[in-house]
């Protein structure tokens, strides 16, 4: 059989074409052993991409997840700080109204009513505390206010019990208006509906629920602000009268730290719900991209084996292509 030759030109483009190909491969394998992911990942899948795509929109769904969870950790977490602030002046604030109403001084009373006004102010600013833009007791009117400052308020309670003559009638008075519809819920409570129950793990939702207008914080609200009636000059001219009024605010603050106390553990038991749901969603993004490592991961021990072959192979063009430069016929003849 005649054997088939190609041209010095046709040779030189083979050569060429080959150094190319050469040249693309040992690129891929580089950046193949280089990331341990392989190029060409429909090639590895046979073309069923469906597994990775279905990994991929998980990884997707979980990274949103991811960003609820974090927020809404904040926003509980951020919520019990203010629970305890309150919490904790509410409790003093009843040790010195009761205190205060066995038998001390009107000088006692005027002092206690001072404080009392101070702390009312405090507890009023930490309902309306914000994390980033967003009012924490507000339910879902997060961009306002979640209730009135402290003048306004004692303002309304003025002319609430206005017509008191005791400090029973006071008490009946300010607890009527804060439980009536028309009252408190109406005029001291600027936020909305409670918030919708965000969603933090798939088929998981959390309620981070709590309002201003919360049965608990209501009734510590009543307690500080029939306390701060002292420092207004209620039942003026009535030692017996402001000192009843003192102990009573003192027992109702004191009553109020058990619902006080079951409305923190709510806010616990959301807060540690939250953190389980993003530690369980952490958990399976880890587990699905070891699982998409795993579909397109390169060997690296092949990968490395390929490369230097493909550099073995480069180097006999360069040798077969530099000895080919230097044939002609003159160094034939000789």
């Amino acid at each position: 059989m005649p054997s088939v030759s190609i041209g010095d030109l046709a040779q030189s483009f083979v050569l060429r074409r080959q150094n190319v190909t050469l040249k693309q491969d040992m690129q891929r394998l580089s950046k193949e052993l280089t990331t341990g992911v392989v190029s060409d990942t429909a090639s590895r899948v046979s073309g069923d991409l469906g597994p990775i795509s279905g990994i991929d929109a998980s990884l997707a769904r979980l990274k949103g997840y991811r960003a609820v969870t974090a927020e809404a950790g904040l926003f509980a977490g951020s919520m019990q700080a203010a629970l305890g602030v309150i919490d904790g002046l509410a409790g003093n604030l009843s040790s010195s109204l009761l205190a205060a109403s066995s038998g001390a001084g009107t000088s006692r009373i005027d002092a206690v009513g001072s404080d009392a006004l101070q702390k009312l102010q405090t507890v009023l600013s930490a309902l309306n505390s914000r994390v980033g833009d967003r009012t924490l007791f507000a339910g879902n009117q997060t961009m306002g206010n979640a209730v009135v400052d402290a003048e306004s308020l004692l303002s309304t309670l003025d002319s609430v019990v206005a017509a008191s003559i005791s400090a029973a009638d006071v008490e009946t008075a300010v607890t009527a208006w804060f439980n009536a519809p028309t009252g408190f819920a109406a005029t001291g409570y600027q936020g909305g509906p409670n918030l919708a129950a965000l969603s933090v793990a798939p088929g998981e939702e959390a309620n981070l629920d709590v309002t201003a207008n919360d049965p608990a914080l209501r009734a510590t609200l009543k307690g500080l602000a029939m306390a701060a009636l002292l420092d207004r000059g209620v039942l003026g001219g009535q030692a017996t009268g402001r000192q009843d009024l003192a102990r009573r605010a003192g027992e109702s603050l004191l009553a109020s730290q058990t619902d006080m106390a079951n409305l923190a553990a709510r806010v616990g038991m959301v807060e540690a719900q939250i953190e389980t749901a993003s530690v369980r969603n952490s958990n399976e993004s880890i587990a699905l991209q070891i699982a998409r490592t795993d579909i397109v991961s390169a060997d690296p021990y092949e990968t490395a084996s390929r490369l230097e072959e493909a550099q073995a192979q480069l180097e006999k063009i360069y040798a077969i292509t530099a000895r080919m430069t230097r044939l002609s016929l003159m160094d034939y003849l000789r």
